[in-house]
């Protein structure tokens, strides 16, 4: 069993607050994580496991063993419940492990009833700091997702085309999308193609006979089921013109590649939209490391009408970083000299390529380095 960074923030979490939820997307390994945690295990999509929770609730919640209820979303009622339980005892900590597939803002019941009792901890498919550092074109290629990505290479990507098809035909419309499976999937295909690129929200609804609030609605539903992120521009005080569109990305590449028909890294390299692959792996990487380490930086991208551009702007609120994502081995003297001149427009202190150089190169405000090395660095 590969060990997973996220155990840590989770028992931290479990000493601190009564309740504890691990959210993130299906099959991210939830469920083999919580249950490395002595506990009465409830399944709610497994029939008869709501009707037993509410059966033994007393005897259960009496004791010291933690309980741990999956896919609590499928048992809304368990929330206020939960609650009062919580109320009646409430220095009492490391009760209850919640483990949900949506985000909190699709699941009123938590934000209603758990605000202040619960702590979070926001979980992923692997990460390439959880795994050996050969295993990142292997991660880039397939995704983290354990049974069909990285640890089984065999099932892609025949393993990501059915998990995308039970999300649009089962899960996302018992999370409330009010769409019809065949549109979903056409939006989902639609958004592998604008993969890395300014979201054109209206384009998208005149292909899908949709108004662009409509598509906006239908991408909070999927960026819930942490399919997709976001990524706001920043805005800076310049004379240039700024793009102030968001960005949208895959976060798993492995789902994105499936969606693109792409089979193996050789046809991957094939592609014109290769470098847009690599970059929003590594955006995703960046950010989804940061939130596992705890550290908190707000994200945007920054790009000029006159195509000055970077890839990710991390805000730490004190300083900004800049950084621009490139697939070359050997960065040109005129990429670095490109990047200190956009990042002097946004008067950013650290100024970041990552690359697949082999060996760093670093000054006072210049670091060059590999996806390894900077998610290291990242969690220093």
């Amino acid at each position: 069993m590969v060990p997973r960074i996220y155990r840590r923030p989770v028992r931290d979490r479990l000493r601190k607050f009564p309740a504890v939820a691990i959210v993130g997307p299906r099959q991210c390994g939830k469920t083999t994580l919580a249950r490395q945690f002595k506990a009465a295990y409830f399944d709610m999509e497994t029939e008869g496991s709501e009707a037993r929770l509410d059966a033994e609730w007393d005897q259960r919640t009496s004791g010291a063993e933690l309980i741990i209820i999956d896919e609590a979303q499928q048992a809304p009622r368990v929330y206020s419940r939960l609650r009062g339980t919580i109320d009646a005892d409430r220095k009492r900590n490391g009760r209850f492990l919640l483990l949900g597939s949506v985000s909190p803002s699709l699941m009123e019941n938590v934000s209603e009833s758990l605000a202040g009792r619960l702590g979070m901890v926001r979980m992923t498919p692997f990460l390439l700091p959880e795994l050996k550092a050969a295993q990142m074109d292997d991660l880039w290629l397939r995704g983290g997702y354990p049974d069909g990505g990285i640890l089984a290479p065999e099932m892609f990507p025949e393993w990501q085309e059915n998990y995308l098809e039970v999300l649009a035909t089962r899960d996302l419309p018992n999370w409330g999308l009010p769409a019809k499976p065949r549109q979903t999937s056409r939006l989902l295909a639609m958004l592998a193609a604008s993969h890395g690129q300014p979201l054109n929200a209206s384009q998208i609804g005149a292909s899908l006979a949709l108004n662009h609030k409509t598509v906006l609605s239908h991408m909070d539903f999927l960026e819930g089921a942490f399919l997709i992120r976001r990524i706001p521009p920043y805005f800076a005080n310049i004379k240039k013109r700024l793009v102030k569109t968001p960005r949208v990305y895959w976060r798993d590449s492995g789902l994105l590649h499936a969606l693109m028909n792409v089979v193996d890294l050789d046809g991957l390299y094939r592609q014109p939209w290769l470098g847009q692959s690599w970059e929003g792996f590594v955006v995703e990487q960046t950010l989804s490391s940061l939130i596992a380490s705890g550290k908190r930086a707000q994200p945007f991208y920054f790009r000029t009408s006159d195509r000055h551009e970077l890839d990710l702007v991390l805000d730490w609120g004190a300083e900004r970083w800049a950084i621009e994502i490139k697939l070359t081995s050997n960065p040109s003297p005129a990429e670095l000299d490109r990047l200190n001149a956009t990042a002097d427009l946004i008067d950013a202190k650290r100024r970041v390529l990552v690359c697949r150089i082999s060996r760093k190169i670093e000054t006072d405000r210049l670091l060059v380095t590999h996806l390894s090395g900077w998610l290291r660095r990242l969690a220093a």
